[in-house]
C-alpha cells in the first residue's frame, strides 16, 4: 500500500476524522485530506507524530517493506495482465517497473514480473523484444542472486536461451554449470540445445537419448502403479488396458522384448489366471536370451553400446524358476507340465 493509502486506512481504524487529526498536528484539514489522496505528503518533521496518533511505526507509514507475499505478487502480475490486454504492452510494462521499484529487493517480484514480461514479448513479437529486451534481461540478471532457489533458476534457465541465441556460449555454460543436482530446471535440455548451436549434434543426441531412456523409464513405472490400483480397485478392464499400454509403449520406443511381457504377467499373476499367466510366461522366460542392442534401434544410436540380456538374462530367469518352486502364491505355475520343460530345457536348479 503506499502512504496516502495507509494514511486514511489507519485514519478510519482508528475512527478518527481528517479533522481530529489535523487538530492533533496543526495542520489544516485540506492538508490532510491531501494526503490521503496522494496530492502532497505530510512534511517529514510530522511523520513521528502521525504515526503515533495512527498507532503504527514509520515503516508501515512510509511502506517500506522489502518483501511483498506470494499472494500479493500474484495479484500484482494478474493487474499487470490486464493493464496489457487493455492499454497495450507499454502501459503494462510501465506498471510493472514501477512496482519493482517500489519494492526493488523482493526477489519474487523480480522473477515473476521477467517472466510474465518474457511471454508478452515472445506473444507479440521480434518488433517489441527489440525495445525491452535489455531491460528484462537485466531483470533476470537481478534474479540470479536469489536465495530462492526456484526464483533463480527460473531466470538462469532465461538467461542461458537468451545467450544461446546471442552466440554467447561461454557465458552460457557458466551459468548451466551452477544449476543444482536438484534443479527443476530441466538441465540436460538446456545443455543438449547449447551442444546443438555449438554444431555438437553428437553430444546433443548422446544427452537427447539418455533423456528419452530415462523418460521411457518413468512411463513404465508409472504405468505399473497405475496397474496396480486398478486391480486393488476391482477395475480389472482398466487393469488389462494399462497393461496394453505398457506393451505397445515398449514397442514403440524399441526397448528390450521382455519389457513387452512384464505388466501382462504381473497383471495375471496377481489375479491368479493361471491360463494366460502361463501363456505369457513361458514367452517372457525365453526373451530373458535375446540380446537387446540398444545402438541399433535410430532412438539411442548414440548411446554407449550396451548389450543387456546376454549377462542379466539368465539371472532373471533363475530368480523366476527359483520364486516359483518357493513361492506358494505362484504354485500354479510350478504344477503345469511345460514349465518343467523349461526348467529341463535351461538347465536351472
Amino acid at each position: 500500500m503506499k502512504m496516502n493509502d495507509i494514511i486514511k486506512q489507519k485514519r478510519l481504524e482508528k475512527g478518527f476524522t481528517q479533522e481530529q487529526v489535523a487538530n492533533y498536528l496543526g495542520v489544516t484539514t485540506p492538508a490532510v485530506s491531501k494526503w490521503e489522496k496522494g496530492t502532497t505528503y505530510p512534511d517529514i518533521v510530522l511523520l513521528p507524530s502521525l504515526a503515533r496518533i495512527l498507532d503504527t511505526d514509520l515503516n508501515t507509514l512510509l511502506s517500506f517493506k522489502e518483501n511483498l507475499s506470494h499472494k500479493e505478487v500474484a495479484s500484482f502480475l494478474n493487474e499487470v495482465t490486464e493493464t496489457v490486454e487493455k492499454e497495450g504492452f507499454d502501459a503494462g510494462y510501465l506498471l510493472a517497473m514501477g512496482k519493482i521499484k517500489e519494492f526493488p529487493n523482493c526477489d519474487l517480484l523480480i522473477g515473476n514480473v521477467a517472466m510474465l514480461l518474457v511471454g508478452f514479448l515472445n506473444f507479440l513479437g521480434e518488433k517489441v523484444e527489440k525495445k525491452y529486451q535489455e531491460e528484462i534481461e537485466n531483470l533476470h540478471k537481478l534474479a540470479l542472486k536469489s536465495k530462492d532457489v526456484n526464483i533463480r533458476e527460473q531466470s538462469q534457465g532465461i538467461l542461458i536461451s537468451k545467450l544461446i541465441e546471442k552466440q554467447e556460449y561461454d557465458e552460457a555454460q557458466e551459468i548451466l554449470n551452477t544449476f543444482s543436482k536438484e534443479s527443476w530446471v530441466d538441465r540436460k535440455q538446456l545443455q543438449a540445445n547449447l551442444h546443438i548451436a555449438k554444431g555438437e549434434y553428437s553430444k546433443a543426441a548422446q544427452l537427447t537419448e539418455e533423456k528419452l531412456l530415462s523418460a521411457t523409464n518413468d512411463i513404465h513405472a508409472c504405468l505399473m502403479t497405475l496397474m496396480e490400483i486398478a486391480i486393488k480397485e476391482d477395475r480389472m478392464s482398466d487393469a488389462e488396458y494399462i497393461a496394453d499400454v505398457d506393451k505397445d509403449a515398449t514397442k514403440l520406443f524399441d526397448l528390450w522384448e521382455y519389457n513387452s511381457y512384464v505388466a501382462h504377467f504381473q497383471l495375471y499373476d496377481a489375479t491368479k489366471n493361471s491360463i494366460k499367466a502361463l501363456k505369457i510366461f513361458l514367452p517372457m522366460l525365453k526373451s530373458l536370451t535375446k540380446k537387446w542392442e540398444i545402438d541399433k534401434s535410430p532412438l539411442y544410436c548414440h548411446i554407449q553400446k550396451k548389450e543387456v540380456g546376454g549377462i542379466i538374462g539368465p539371472k532373471v530367469q533363475k530368480y523366476f524358476i527359483q520364486a516359483i518352486n518357493n513361492d506358494e502364491e505362484m504354485s500354479y505355475l510350478k504344477e503345469n507340465p511345460e514349465i518343467q520343460e523349461v526348467i529341463k530345457e535351461f538347465d536351472i536348479d
